[in-house]
């Protein structure tokens, strides 16, 4: 089975892993610092938003995987991949600009990511009835 849809998502989600990790990487570097983090606020808050996506990332993907190989319809799957993409972009972008306070980007991240988690979820359990009823 072919999961096209999902595999876009995961590609990009993968893009923006590597990106993060590049980001924690360099603060690593800087400050000679393998594990845990120093005080700077700004290596804390770019290993949250690493950590973050790697929390959040493969329940999303494994979500949409499912639903795309149980026939769900693909402009669902893609709608639904594209708030969980965007929310988790967003995400990471308002923590770090954010220094790990509050930022709209951050807020709207989360906001999208839970929204597409719930969606999913109810549609899985939707999909599910309608073929098991």
């Amino acid at each position: 089975m072919i999961v096209p849809v999902s595999a876009v998502f995961a590609a990009v989600l993968g893009l923006l892993l590597l990106f993060l990790s590049f980001l924690v990487s360099r603060y690593r570097l800087k400050f000679k610092q393998g594990l845990g983090v120093s005080e700077d606020i700004d290596f804390q808050a770019t290993v949250r938003a690493h950590a973050n996506l790697v929390e959040y990332a493969p329940i999303g993907l494994i979500m949409l995987a499912i639903a795309e190989l149980n026939g769900v319809s693909s402009t669902l799957i893609y709608w639904i991949g594209m708030g969980f993409v965007v929310g988790r972009l967003l995400h990471a972008f308002g923590m770090i600009n954010g220094r790990g306070g509050p930022h709209m980007a951050r807020m709207a991240g989360i906001l999208l990511t839970w929204l597409a988690i719930l969606a999913l979820s109810l549609l899985l359990f939707w999909n599910v009835f309608q073929v098991y009823g």
